[in-house]
């Protein structure tokens, strides 16, 4: 099956793409982008990625990934003990996901996560990562995600998790 046809597109944020007229809502989220991602991408502390429109530069939303750890402690029992017996277990962090508030109710945030969540995919094959993990920054968020299956860590319950297997799981359905 072939990707959907759409209007956007999800690349590496350069340094042409336009920043300066995001806005999310969430003054962090914003700074964020204007300030520090390509900071962070030029570090390799964060890959940032950025939602655009074919012909055009303007920044319309975006996420940013990144390897972490968790410790396994965190994680419900009934995965535990299904996993070795680690302290710390590999994991993909999407440290952020914002959408422009002009672009809301669009879907966009759902296409970024997907695609946030394909990429974590692939690159587990190459650099195992045993989920995705997010910090969920109000409960709106937290919503959006547990909606997409993540589920709480024991001791940061905004922190969520999705396994990998789940992910696997989300795009087999999809073909």
């Amino acid at each position: 099956m072939s990707a959907p046809i759409t209007p956007y597109r999800i690349e590496v944020l350069g340094r042409t793409h336009d920043r300066t007229a995001f806005n999310c809502g969430s003054a962090a989220l914003d700074r964020y982008l204007r300030r520090q991602a390509r900071q962070d991408a030029d570090k390799n502390i964060a890959a940032p990625f950025v939602l655009t429109v074919p012909s055009g530069q303007q920044v319309l939303g975006y996420y940013t990934l990144s390897a972490c750890l968790v410790n396994a402690s965190e994680l419900p029992e009934a995965l535990i003990k299904k996993l070795p017996r680690y302290p710390q277990l590999p994991v993909t962090l999407l440290g952020r996901l914002a959408v422009d508030q002009g672009m809301k109710r669009k879907g966009l945030g759902e296409f970024l996560l997907m695609d946030a969540l394909r990429r974590s995919l692939a690159a587990a094959a190459d650099f195992a990562a045993m989920a995705v993990v997010v910090d969920a920054k109000d409960e709106a968020a937290e919503a959006f995600y547990k909606h997409f299956s993540f589920m709480p860590l024991h001791e940061r319950p905004r922190r969520l998790f999705l396994p990998i297997k789940t992910v696997v799981g989300l795009f087999d359905a999809r073909h």
